[in-house]
């Protein structure tokens, strides 16, 4: 939950391949307080069954910027070995995105919800509600 000094993120995934929530990608949130500032490692989480983050840790004050890394290829081996519909036998089985980083600014109380729109050789994000 943000507050008047800091800001908070909440994410999902929907894996548009098969119109479903991708459940247990692992997901990693860092942060910096500054362009030239290292990157922090605050911790994780996976999605849940509705391809929801709900427990990611919470941001430190000052932070300015925001890091989700999806590691997503086990995700797609995963639905590959369960004969993905939208991965015949005849198609490539290798995945072309083996994780997924996005990096955004923030700015102290307000919420950010970054959904993952992915499929097997494409991604898209933006800023939700």
């Amino acid at each position: 939950m943000s507050t008047s000094t800091t800001a908070s993120v909440s994410t999902h995934i929907l894996d548009t391949s098969i119109g479903r929530p991708a459940a247990d990608v692992a997901v990693r949130l860092s942060a910096r307080s500054g362009r030239s500032a290292h990157w922090q490692a605050l911790g994780g989480s996976a999605t849940d069954p509705d391809g929801r983050c709900k427990d990611l840790p919470a941001l430190p004050e000052g932070t300015t910027h925001v890091r989700l890394d999806f590691a997503v290829e086990p995700y797609f081996h995963h639905k590959q070995a369960d004969a993905q519909q939208d991965a015949p036998a005849n198609r490539d089985s290798g995945v072309f995105f083996p994780e997924v980083a996005i990096t955004f600014a923030v700015t102290p109380g307000e919420h950010y919800h970054v959904p993952l729109l992915l499929n097997p050789f494409g991604y898209s994000v933006y800023r939700g509600s």
